[in-house]
């Protein structure tokens, strides 16, 4: 029996020395469960810091959003009373009106033109696809 356990001690020393191929390939696959533990960790905190961000930057773009169109809707409201003395009330309401649609549409010619480009560029427009 004790020579059982010197030749154990012996063939670990051998090991130690000089690992096998087997060995090799353990040690290769324990370090790749460990990796990919630690990898699938970190990416699934990454997600979480993702989604919660996400949530707040939309809240804050939609604050914005609602803010500027208030001020846009004052700032059309003062406009039309401060000219009023000047035009009259129904001239004043009727400049402004005029002026936004005559602002909405040039962003809407824009925009279309935009979209033109846009599909000439990526080939829809021309009939290559």
């Amino acid at each position: 029996m004790l020579d059982t356990i010197e030749q154990s001690d012996e063939h670990a020393d051998d090991l130690r020395e000089d690992p096998s191929l087997a060995q090799d390939m353990r040690v290769l696959a324990s370090q790749v469960k460990t990796f990919a533990a630690a990898e699938l960790a970190f990416q699934k905190a990454r997600a979480a810091y993702v989604g919660s961000t996400a949530r707040t930057i939309a809240v804050l773009g939609i604050v914005a959003a609602v803010l500027a169109f208030f001020a846009t809707m004052a700032a059309v409201f003062g406009t039309v009373i401060a000219l009023g003395p000047v035009l009259g009330l129904w001239g004043a309401m009727a400049a402004v009106t005029l002026a936004l649609l005559a602002l909405a549409g040039t962003c809407a010619l824009f925009a279309m033109a935009k979209a033109r480009r846009m599909k000439a560029v990526l080939g829809e427009g021309t009939g290559d696809a």
